[in-house]
């Protein structure tokens, strides 16, 4: 019987360890360290390839928008708002890419005209159907920084 019971509890443990990484961290509950989130917000690295569509994606990040890339030169409409993003895995270490799109005014202050990609607002600009969403999912941005990282100077 304390053999059952030990193996019970030891699953019931793993379930809950499994259970408890694999929730990603809510918006509010992110943590800075200085100018940096060392933390994925999934627990798990993202994929690069899911976040190069998340950046290209006119509906989910539209980082072409306000940023070229060299990487994606065959997609229409570079912005020329933002900084060029080609080797930017070059200038940033991941966890900084990570506070940058989690939220960058934090990083580079209220001036900045990025938007806050992990981060809750409401206001009177955004939509009924967005109010208490982020922009993007943890997974999103955990895709997104992957993929980030991968821009590097030739």
């Amino acid at each position: 019987m304390r053999k059952y019971l030990a193996t019970a509890a030891g699953a019931v443990l793993a379930l809950a360890s499994a259970a408890s990484a694999a929730a990603p961290t809510a918006p509010g509950d992110v943590k800075f360290d200085d100018l940096e989130i060392s933390a994925s917000l999934t627990g798990q690295p993202g994929d690069p390839a899911k976040g190069r569509e998340v950046f290209a994606g006119r509906s989910l990040g539209n980082c072409l928008a306000c940023h070229a890339n060299a990487d994606l030169s065959k997609e229409l409409f570079h912005g020329e708002v933002g900084p060029e993003l080609t080797d930017v895995g070059s200038r940033y270490e991941e966890a900084q890419l990570r506070a940058i799109v989690v939220n960058p005014k934090h990083v580079f202050g209220e001036e900045t005209v990025m938007p806050a990609f992990y981060r809750i607002i409401n206001d009177q600009r955004v939509r009924k159907d967005l109010a208490d969403k982020p922009i993007l999912t943890a997974e999103q941005v955990e895709d997104l920084v992957a993929y980030l990282v991968t821009l590097k100077e030739q």
